[in-house]
């Protein structure tokens, strides 16, 4: 019940009643990633005359953050490749490290030395308060 809520309601997380009809009516699923980010496609690759391309769009496991798509997909979405990464034999060089989403806002955030969200800044020894 909590979910058919959510997906009436809530576009930010995974999708919504209407992205799910358009999907099934119109869409044809490509592959999925790591994160369990599942991508989609006109049904026969079908180029769409509102855009002059076929639609590519992807739903995403969770909340809906763009950063938590990795390279190859990036790449495939924004049409710089025919050929989605569910299709190729891509191996990942040794020096490549894996793909992470931007971590704003997060626990894992950077947070520099002195920051008020961070642990509270230790005193140094070379200031000393002002007093009248």
């Amino acid at each position: 019940m909590k979910n058919l809520l959510l997906q009436i309601f809530t576009w930010w997380n995974g999708q919504t009643m209407g992205t799910r009809f358009f999907t099934w009516r119109a869409g044809e699923k490509v592959g999925q990633d790591q994160f369990g980010n599942t991508y989609y496609r006109s049904k026969g690759g079908r180029k769409d005359p509102s855009v002059g391309h076929e639609r590519r769009w992807v739903i995403y496991n969770g909340e809906a953050d763009a950063s938590m798509i990795p390279p190859g997909w990036h790449g495939w979405m924004h049409h710089r490749t025919d050929t989605p990464p569910s299709q190729e034999d891509y191996v990942a060089r040794e020096w490549e490290i894996a793909h992470e989403g931007n971590p704003t806002g997060s626990a894992r955030a950077y947070r520099p030395q002195g920051s008020i969200l961070g642990q509270p800044a230790q005193p140094r020894g070379e200031y000393s308060a002002w007093t009248p």
